[in-house]
């Protein structure tokens, strides 16, 4: 479907030209798959661009399937049909969170330095990542832009599964 991350960015930006017409607008990647297609929607919308810092919540003995998400700011995404499927207790939740909270703290620190967080408050958030699977991230990443003060918030990827995408509707705009 697409050459490389670069590619599905460019096809990415020319789906939203013309459709984002605010001026007030922030583009938000996900590290680290969705910076580079971030950074193509950027520069095509002529927006600034900033890092979005969510981790997903692996099942402990298998941590490619995520039962939730933490982002910056302590918001906290729970897929409960998971945790209750591969029978994740409490003590293991807690145990993933605590490891993957100080992963988006020091994540955050690694992809800004010093630099402050680009101000959402009032704005348009184009959120980006690389594709999205069971969306927990995408859900926690959006969860966070409302929660620092967007006034709108757009998913934006080039791939991922209608069930997902759909259900994703509760959380961006």
């Amino acid at each position: 479907m697409f050459t490389d991350r670069h590619d599905a960015g460019v096809r990415l930006a020319e789906r939203l030209t013309g459709r984002i017409t605010d001026e007030n607008v922030v583009v938000l990647g996900l590290p680290r798959g969705g910076v580079p297609v971030a950074f193509e929607v950027a520069q095509a919308l002529g927006a600034p661009l900033d890092v979005i810092v969510v981790r997903k919540l692996g099942v402990p003995f298998q941590p490619e399937l995520g039962f939730g998400a933490v982002g910056e700011g302590g918001v906290r995404v729970i897929n409960s049909y998971v945790v209750r499927m591969a029978d994740v207790t409490h003590e293991e939740m807690v145990t993933v969170e605590e490891r993957e909270q100080a992963e988006v703290l020091r994540r955050a620190r690694r992809f800004r330095g010093d630099r402050a967080p680009v101000d959402l408050t009032g704005r348009t958030v184009i959120v980006v990542d690389d594709g999205i699977a069971t969306g927990g991230t995408a859900r926690a990443a959006c969860q966070v832009a409302h929660a620092r003060g967007a006034s709108r918030v757009i998913l934006a990827v080039p791939v991922g599964t209608p069930d997902t995408i759909a259900s994703l509707r509760e959380d961006a705009d």
